[in-house]
């Protein structure tokens, strides 16, 4: 069975098409999210669409920030017919202005409908079976939309796995170069602290030198970073596991990022020489720069 592909939350989708004496298109624009949620622009006569429509994209998209915006346009002019309240308004008020005027004309009709309000654009009404199937070719249509964001995060989840897999080898180079850093780390710390002890000893003398090589040593091993470097390597291998399993692996590729900068942080905090510290931030930074691409997987 061939593994899912990697997914990102990023994408968009347009399609449109003609039924039923009208035009419709559809507009799907996908960003990052915490969980999924989705947002519907749709205008009047398709709202009853809204909670199928969603329940549709629950099915294929797990996380992600979607908008989805439906355009109509209708084929049939529509009728404009007169605002009876707005007329009858109207019409009192510029036959009471006329009667305080000595010799003012009746208010003309076409005076009266160039008035805004007075006239109001109608649709021509539609039978059941006409809405019927405009609404079938508006869920058609998002299904076709749907598959086409889809298709968009996928393609952007493809290119995220390269990056991601480039990242990944970087974080692995600066490790294999951090471990040949740190390799004398231990014996170069051991030895220092024992050319202090010497001194105060030369200085306050009675202390055990067997009690104080004990502590020598057990400084000088927390100063081991060998620990950290296997963490590490652990993760590493652990995020391309994931990368390879690809569906919905983002929320388990932030958790293990986080490891990835505690052991970063811990080797940095131990580090004795200036090389290995440089290359820890180094490593630091590579991390932040896997971690934000991680971002944009679902």
């Amino acid at each position: 069975m061939m593994p899912a592909p990697l997914m990102s939350m990023t994408g968009f989708s347009r399609c449109e098409g003609i039924a039923e004496g009208m035009s419709w298109a559809w507009e799907l624009r996908s960003v990052n999210g915490r969980g999924l949620e989705l947002r519907f622009r749709l205008p009047g006569g398709f709202d009853g669409l809204e909670a199928g429509l969603k329940d549709s994209a629950g099915k294929v998209l797990k996380r992600g920030n979607v908008n989805a915006n439906l355009t109509i346009k209708r084929d049939e002019a529509a009728r404009l017919v007169a605002d009876p309240k707005a007329l009858g308004q109207v019409l009192k008020l510029a036959m009471e202005i006329a009667a305080e005027i000595p010799g003012a004309e009746p208010p003309r009709a076409e005076a009266l409908l160039a008035l805004p309000g007075v006239l109001r654009s109608v649709a021509p009404e539609q039978d059941e079976a006409t809405l019927a199937a405009q609404a079938s070719a508006v869920q058609a249509g998002f299904a076709q939309a749907l598959a086409g964001l889809v298709n968009a995060r996928q393609g952007e989840g493809n290119w995220l796995g390269l990056v991601l897999t480039g990242q990944l080898d970087e974080i692995e180079r600066l490790c294999a170069r951090a471990a040949e850093e740190a390799a004398g780390q231990p014996a170069m710390q051991r030895a220092r602290m024992l050319e202090v002890i010497r001194g105060l000893l030369a200085e306050v003398p009675g202390l055990p030198e067997e009690r104080i090589a004990q502590e020598v040593a057990v400084l000088a091993g927390k100063a081991d970073v060998r620990e950290e470097l296997d963490r590490l390597d652990a993760h590493s291998h652990a995020a391309r596991g994931l990368l390879a399993e690809g569906e919905s692996v983002g929320r388990r590729l932030d958790f293990l990022v986080q490891e990835f900068n505690r052991e970063a942080n811990t080797l940095c905090s131990k580090s004795a020489s200036v090389a290995l510290t440089a290359t820890g931030l180094k490593l630091k930074a590579a991390i932040e720069q896997f971690r934000e691409q991680v971002q944009n997987i679902e």
